[in-house]
């Protein structure tokens, strides 16, 4: 009979020990997931690199429209320190609940599941405008099929010619298709009428060492020479040997230069635009600016793009719901509207709502008494702005590898062929490391 008492006190300890163990393990994995609540409101944390006037006006907006949550600003202005605290923060299953993404490994999150998939969020979402939102911009930007970092706004690249020479030639430009092979016979004929006319030295292309051109080609058609699905690089192949070969020609025959010339010496320019509100900035460039797309190499399908500002979501957060609702607030219309957001919106109506402003406000001379556009090139930037739109999601040590050892080729050390296969095998390794 004691032996019977003494195995069922035995059990009775082991259970007890056996819940006290379950039960610090659950509260452990609880505070873990636990929202961090706070004088009633619920914490949310952001995190960027610099301050952001856009993001704090749209925190004052958002909290006073979610009384019950407390968005909290975190900024780190060194750009390596933001950069690995929040990836050490990250990899070790903590950090901020929304963060800057730029500069951060994000493939490296996606294969380790840290990032949020915005789009069951998007998808649910009944507050958001998904007529009025450019879905197709949204749609470039994803990664692996998902949209795992949110853009509040893009610019564009394209280029701005000088109107005064380019309306008064012969020649024909059409900008939807050509390449930067027929750039070059173009701007041969365009300077050579130039002259004829009294200019003196005339350029295409001005103040751009030529291993400058060959990134900002390359990197405007990444997809052409690197293949990122396969890792593997075209370097080697005879059309970017080709376009090293015609690029130091170019600069052979004077059609660029990496001097500084005058704006009336220049017949384009690169331009990368962040506003709807660029019209009076075009002029900076040339007295009757032109715009028009960029080259390009290989097929042309729409206008170059570029996120801004982007942030995350970490998959872990334990108030992923409120942040996504923050995120779901820069994409309405009362945050897409601050003046202190930065870059073309989101959302088609805010673009088409400035730029009909700005349109009357030129009309009535009030935008500025030199700025003159017709109504024939407002449409063309309305349909520039609202258009087709392509992206290249570069790598930047890729660009580095380019323009480092492109310069062998122009100052004369090696051939088009040697430097081909130089950075051929430098990419390949860097791909497949």
């Amino acid at each position: 009979m004691m032996k019977k008492w003494l195995w069922m006190i035995c059990v009775g300890i082991l259970m007890t020990t056996m819940t006290a163990c379950g039960s610090g393990g659950s509260k452990e994995l609880a505070s873990k997931e636990k929202q961090v609540i706070k004088e009633g409101k619920t914490i949310v944390t952001l995190s960027i690199q610099q301050p952001s006037e856009f993001l704090q006006t749209a925190e004052k907006k958002f909290e006073k429209k979610y009384p019950d949550i407390d968005l909290q600003i975190q900024t780190t202005e060194d750009y390596e320190k933001y950069t690995k605290t929040t990836n050490t923060a990250l990899l070790s299953g903590k950090g901020p609940d929304i963060f800057g993404i730029s500069g951060l490994p994000i493939d490296d999150y996606l294969s380790k599941n840290l990032l949020l998939n915005m789009d069951d969020s998007m998808e649910q979402d009944k507050t958001l405008n998904k007529s009025d939102l450019k879905m197709n911009i949204l749609e470039l930007l994803k990664v692996n099929g998902g949209t795992y970092a949110m853009p509040l706004g893009f610019g564009m690249n394209l280029f701005v010619g000088d109107g005064n020479v380019i309306k008064n030639s012969t020649v024909k430009i059409d900008d939807k298709s050509w390449n930067w092979n027929t750039f070059e016979e173009i701007s041969k004929q365009l300077i050579q009428q130039a002259e004829k006319g009294g200019k003196k030295q005339f350029y295409a292309l001005a103040e751009y060492p030529a291993d400058s051109i060959l990134r900002k080609m390359v990197s405007d058609n990444y997809a052409e020479f690197v293949d990122l699905t396969a890792k593997k690089a075209k370097f080697d192949s005879p059309e970017f040997v080709e376009l090293l070969q015609n690029i130091k020609k170019m600069f052979d025959e004077k059609v660029m230069t990496e001097q500084l010339a005058k704006t009336d010496n220049q017949l384009f320019s690169h331009v990368n635009l962040t506003s709807v509100d660029f019209i009076g900035g075009l002029s900076s460039h040339f007295e009757n600016p032109v715009l028009l797309q960029q080259p390009h190499i290989g097929k042309s399908d729409g206008t170059p793009i570029y996120p801004l500002s982007e942030i995350a979501i970490r998959a872990n957060s334990p108030v992923k719901d409120e942040a996504w609702k923050f995120i779901s607030f820069l994409l309405s219309d009362e945050a897409q509207s601050l003046q202190e957001r930065e870059g073309f919106s989101l959302l088609a109506s805010v673009d088409d709502k400035k730029m009909n402003e700005i349109q009357e406000q030129v009309k009535s001379g009030t935008y500025g008494k030199k700025t003159k556009v017709s109504d024939e090139e407002f449409m063309q930037f309305k349909h520039l702005v609202n258009g087709t739109y392509r992206y290249e999601d570069g790598d930047v040590k890729v660009f580095n590898m380019i323009y480092d050892d492109s310069a062998f080729f122009f100052s004369g050390q090696k051939s088009a062929e040697e430097v081909a296969k130089l950075i051929q095998n430098k990419v390949t390794i860097y791909l497949n490391e």
